[in-house]
């Protein structure tokens, strides 16, 4: 018996439910063969940045050294050394500054709150939706767990083509929850009548869940249940963001979840903050698990995500685990035997030595790859199939880099050559499951990218010769 094709859009009649969007079901797919749908799959790029950077020599190791975390995606990333961005580079400014503002952009940056031009997911945006994307959705997301917050180029990694910010980031669970599903299109579709809901974004479907879950639904046994998963996950992190009661009738609790300094108190003067391990991980997850629910519900196609800022100043604390076994004992300030920005974990980079065991700092870049490793993972599940057969990782162009290749600021050459990349497929546009030294220009690699993504814009200098790097596309 064939089952009745529903259109996705159908079912979304209220305002609320375009909000929330819907898992992908059997009812929506044509009996066509899955290859038929592959032009529903839709165009995203996101950045994906975190600080301090894993120096050039500990990145020849592959996954037996801090890599280890990306091992289970190995096969869905294209991990590339050997990336120079040294044109990046400001006479009289280091890497925290230049490297950040060239992560994704492969320009210097443009004074103290612009990059020297746009950044990836802006171009793609620009080319395959040069009209704007469907109305009521986030043109740009950008979320990230970070404290180090002079200049902004240490914590924004998504610029428009003028180099200005291309959205407000949100640092705090609870306002990337409102970001996402806090503010919704009203009846005419238009943004001047956008409302905030003032109780769960789940209360405006109630009717339609009950009827497409109940006894008269079109949908089989196997897609009425994804549905109820589905709308259980939206509120499982609503509770999460808000700390709501199971069924809220008023206003979200306050205050937000968030037990973390924002703000000013998150950078005292740059002299650091004390961070114990667990509580930076939770909050991260929380908002990587919001971030990836809104990609997968199609609410978001471009943006970025950040953890931990350029040049970071945290005195971390606290037990490591991964994979069932301690990796180390975060205790900066005592091993340090300093206190202030001195007892931070960033001095580690500063004192890396190839010829040393470079103890702790390598236990930092493994815990930021796990951390990495985390968020991706969200977009890898079966939660993330998507009609072609692939999940949303691998549909994505989503690109993970950093600040820097070394953390002497002595050597602008060690400092940003040797910069850590890694990609995904794109849909098959670019090549996975190696790791390859590419031996390039941050700004040919970017371009290579833009031109498989099928954008006729460059970055940099309009004069530049382009150099293809043609072994990293599929």
């Amino acid at each position: 018996m064939t089952s009745p094709r529903i259109n996705r859009r159908t079912m979304l009649r209220s305002v609320g439910a375009a909000t929330i969007g819907l898992p992908l079901l059997e009812e929506m797919i044509g009996s066509t063969a899955l290859g038929a749908a592959a032009n529903e799959v839709p165009v995203r790029s996101f950045n994906v940045f975190f600080g301090l950077g894993i120096p050039a020599p500990l990145q020849t190791e592959g996954f037996d050294g801090v890599l280890e975390p990306l091992k289970p995606l190995s096969d869905k990333l294209l991990i590339m050394r050997n990336v120079d961005q040294v044109r990046c580079d400001e006479s009289g400014i280091n890497a925290h500054y230049d490297g950040a503002s060239g992560a994704f952009t492969a320009e210097p940056p443009d004074g103290e709150a612009r990059a020297g031009g746009p950044s990836i997911d802006q171009v793609v945006r620009k080319t395959h939706y040069p009209d704007g994307l469907p109305s009521g959705m986030v043109p740009t997301l950008m979320g990230g767990t970070f404290f180090r917050r002079s200049r902004v180029g240490r914590y924004v990694h998504s610029y428009n083509q003028n180099g200005t910010v291309a959205a407000t980031i949100q640092e705090r669970p609870r306002d990337l929850f409102e970001r996402v599903f806090g503010m919704i299109s009203g009846s005419d579709g238009t943004d001047a009548e956008k409302r905030q809901f003032k109780r769960s974004v789940l209360d405006s479907v109630v009717e339609q869940y009950q009827f497409f879950t109940g006894a008269n639904s079109p949908l089989g046994s196997a897609s009425k249940a994804r549905v109820a998963d589905h709308l259980e996950r939206i509120r499982e992190y609503e509770q999460r963001a808000y700390e709501m009661k199971a069924s809220p009738k008023g206003a979200p609790g306050l205050p937000p979840r968030s037990k973390l300094a924002h703000g000013g108190p998150a950078d005292p003067g740059g002299q650091g903050i004390d961070m114990p391990l667990d509580d930076l991980t939770a909050e991260w997850r929380l908002l990587a698990d919001l971030y990836a629910l809104a990609v997968q519900l199609d609410r978001v196609r471009f943006g970025s995500l950040t953890f931990l800022a350029a040049g970071e100043r945290l005195r971390v604390k606290g037990d490591y685990k991964y994979d069932g076994r301690t990796i180390w004992q975060f205790d900066d300030a005592k091993q340090l035997n300093a206190s202030g920005d001195q007892g931070c974990s960033h001095e580690w980079w500063h004192k890396f030595n190839e010829k040393k065991k470079n103890e702790q700092l390598r236990a930092h870049a493994h815990m930021k790859m796990r951390e990495v490793a985390y968020f991706l993972h969200r977009l890898n599940g079966p939660d993330a199939m998507e009609t072609n057969g692939r999940t949303i990782l691998e549909n994505s162009l989503i690109t993970i880099s950093t600040e820097s290749g070394d953390g002497r600021h002595n050597d602008v050459k060690r400092e940003l050559s040797g910069v850590f990349h890694a990609i995904t497929g794109a849909n098959g546009h670019f090549k996975t499951g190696q790791i390859m030294d590419v031996g390039a220009e941050g700004i040919d690699v970017y371009n290579t990218m833009l031109a498989g993504m099928g954008s006729k814009d460059r970055l940099g200098p309009k004069d530049r010769e382009f150099k293809s790097i043609d072994g990293i596309r599929a």
